[in-house]
Formats: C-alpha cells, sequence, structure tokens
C-alpha cells in the first residue's frame, strides 16, 4: 500500500506545454545549470551551435516540467541532500549499510530515494524517504538516483512513514518516537496515524509511551529490535518508579555503553534501573459508587492488592476465581505486541 502510488506518474506532457515553459531561466538547481546558456559571438560559431543550443533547451525545459510534476529519476550530488526534518530512525546499523553500500557498488542503485526542494536552502533538497541508500551512495562516493517532488511537510511525513511501513523493518520504539516528535511539532494526529498506518488507540499508546520516556534515554539506547511495546512499557514503569537517576545517566555516557549493540544496551538500562531502589507507591481503586474497595501498596518487586471486605465481601473471591483466565488474556496480549 504504501509503495503503490506513491510516485504518482502520470502520462508524459504535451508539447504543447512543453512548448510554453521552454524559454530558459536564469538559474536551473534542479537540473545542475547556475547560469543561463550564453550563445557564441562569431557567426559562423553561432550557427553551428544553434541547433544544440535549442535541442538543449528544449531538454532542460522537458526535465525540469517532469520534475515539477514529480515523475522523472535524476542522478544528484547525494552531499545536497539532507535528512527529514524529523528523524524516524534512532541509527543506522553500520553492518547493514556496508551490506547495503557493496549491493550498490555491484549492481547500481535499483530503486530511487524520493527527495523535494528544501523549504529553507535553494539548491538543496530534503529527503522523505530512502534515508539508508543516501547513506549507503554517501559512502560509496557516486551520485545518487532521486524522485524530485514537491512535497507539502504532511505529504513528507507520510511518504516517509509508509515506505518504513512497508519495509517494516522500524523497531517499535522508533515508530513511537517517530509519533511523539510529530505531534510535537504540531502535527495532527490524523496525519500521523496515516504516516504510520496504525489506529488511534495504537497511535494513543506509542505516544504516550514515548512521552514517558525522555528523548535522551531512547536516542542513547537506540532502536533495540529486539523488544517491543511491552518490554518498553517495563522499562517506562521503572524509570517512573525509581528515585534517584544520577547513576543512570552515569551509566549511559559511559565508552563502554556506547560500544555495546542497542539491545544490549536496552537491557543494560533495564537491569540498572531493577537494581535501582524504587519509591513505594499507595493507591486506591475505586468501584462504579466511588468506595475505596481496593488498597494498592507497591515496593521493589511486590505489588499488593487488599480487599476491603467490609465494603464488599465477595468482590476478592470474585478475582481470585478468575486469576488463570486473567493471566491467560495477559499472556496473549504480551504476544500479539511483541
Amino acid at each position: 500500500m504504501a509503495r503503490k502510488n506513491i510516485f504518482e506518474i502520470s502520462p508524459e506532457p504535451q508539447q504543447a506545454e512543453t512548448e510554453q515553459r521552454s524559454g530558459l531561466a536564469d538559474s536551473r538547481p534542479l537540473t545542475g545549470i547556475e547560469k543561463p546558456l550564453k550563445r557564441a559571438g562569431a557567426v559562423g560559431a553561432f550557427s553551428q551551435s544553434l541547433g544544440g543550443l535549442g535541442e538543449r533547451a528544449q531538454r532542460v525545459a522537458e526535465l525540469e516540467e517532469k520534475l515539477a510534476r514529480g515523475y522523472a529519476v535524476v542522478d544528484l550530488d547525494p552531499q545536497l541532500v539532507d535528512n527529514s526534518f524529523v528523524a524516524d530512525r534512532l541509527e543506522i546499523y553500520d553492518e547493514g549499510l556496508e551490506t547495503l553500500a557493496k549491493q550498490i557498488s555491484e549492481h547500481g542503485q535499483q530503486v530511487p530515494i524520493l527527495v523535494r526542494p528544501h523549504p529553507d536552502h535553494t539548491g538543496r533538497y530534503q529527503v522523505a524517504f530512502g534515508h539508508r541508500r543516501l547513506a549507503a551512495v554517501k559512502r560509496i562516493g557516486i551520485q545518487v538516483r532521486a524522485v524530485v517532488r514537491e512535497l507539502r511537510d504532511e505529504e513528507l511525513v507520510i511518504s516517509q512513514g509508509q515506505e518504513n511501513n512497508a519495509r517494516q523493518d522500524l523497531s517499535y520504539i522508533e515508530r513511537s518516537f517517530f509519533a511523539f516528535r510529530l505531534e510535537n511539532r504540531g502535527f495532527n494526529r490524523d496525519v500521523i496515524m496515516s504516516a504510520l498506518g496504525v489506529d488511534k488507540a495504537a497511535l494513543s499508546r506509542m505516544i504516550a509511551l514515548a512521552g514517558r520516556l525522555t528523548g535522551e534515554l531512547i536516542e542513547a539506547i537506540g532502536p533495540a529490535p529486539g523488544f517491543g511495546r511491552t518490554r518498553w512499557a517495563e522499562l517506562a514503569e521503572l524509570l517512573d518508579d525509581r528515585k534517584s537517576k544520577v547513576k543512570m545517566a552515569d551509566a549511559i555516557a559511559a565508552q563502554s555503553f556506547k560500544a555495546m549493540s542497542s539491545d544490549q544496551r536496552f537491557q543494560a538500562v533495564y537491569d540498572l534501573l531493577r537494581k535501582m531502589p524504587a519509591k513505594p507507591r499507595a493507591a486506591v481503586w475505586r468501584g462504579t459508587d466511588g468506595r475505596k474497595l481496593v488498597r494498592i501498596s507497591e515496593t521493589g518487586q511486590k505489588l499488593n492488592l487488599t480487599f476491603d471486605k467490609s465494603l464488599d465481601e465477595g468482590f476478592g473471591a470474585f478475582v481470585e476465581a478468575r486469576l488463570a483466565m486473567l493471566f491467560d488474556e495477559y499472556a496473549r496480549q504480551n504476544m500479539q505486541e511483541k
């Protein structure tokens, strides 16, 4: 779905339309021509080059027509292409990038990236999708094949998100952090849902989870592809409950931590937080009539639920009889989310 109509290829423009646009502007940054074309000074040279000049002007006009409509694949200097204004990846794996660079070096870049003219810097571009291909091409030192389209911010992030959904290679925390940052930039949730291909409930859980974790911690750990929503939610709980985060901050700044794989960094933070003393928690659960039926206390590795039999004598026994069913439901949910 994500890649089916991404280039929106239309029929070639009619010759009459091309001729209307064939006058050359002083600068054509999309084609790499920065100065107006000059006519030869001598009469003989002029007569010899006139045909070539007109042909070149026609080619340039046609190319710009296609670029403006967004269905030409062109070669660009990768150093002129900047990343998206909202990153979706936490890091690009060196090993995978090396493999991709080798494939492109041997067989060429088979799939173009999608870029738009940079909204703030004339002559530069901003990538919508194809960040890994762009990084690989930069490593090789060749030009990058790209489709150039005029894209609004909303169109760019939707294209960016849907391309990653098609490959399904972003981890859960990358998708969640991407959603969180898009909302913080003012994108409405309909746009974010389209970009990530999720429903409203799933998006709410993703944004809420990323909001409970600091951006510094998420970026320090990285994508952690081996861990899904449940484990990240557990990490957020541990983070909420710990009295002091100074020790953790020191740990993630250490060189030994940075040398680990992303999954190893997640596990190291998780294990460190579990060793820290937890803040005791006390709460109550009220019934629909407002009665305080259950008192909740949590310290360290224990969670206690105390049912007040003076208020409802049978509720505790009712819950106890359904523990097996509740655990089965919990286990099924965990399997679906991992």
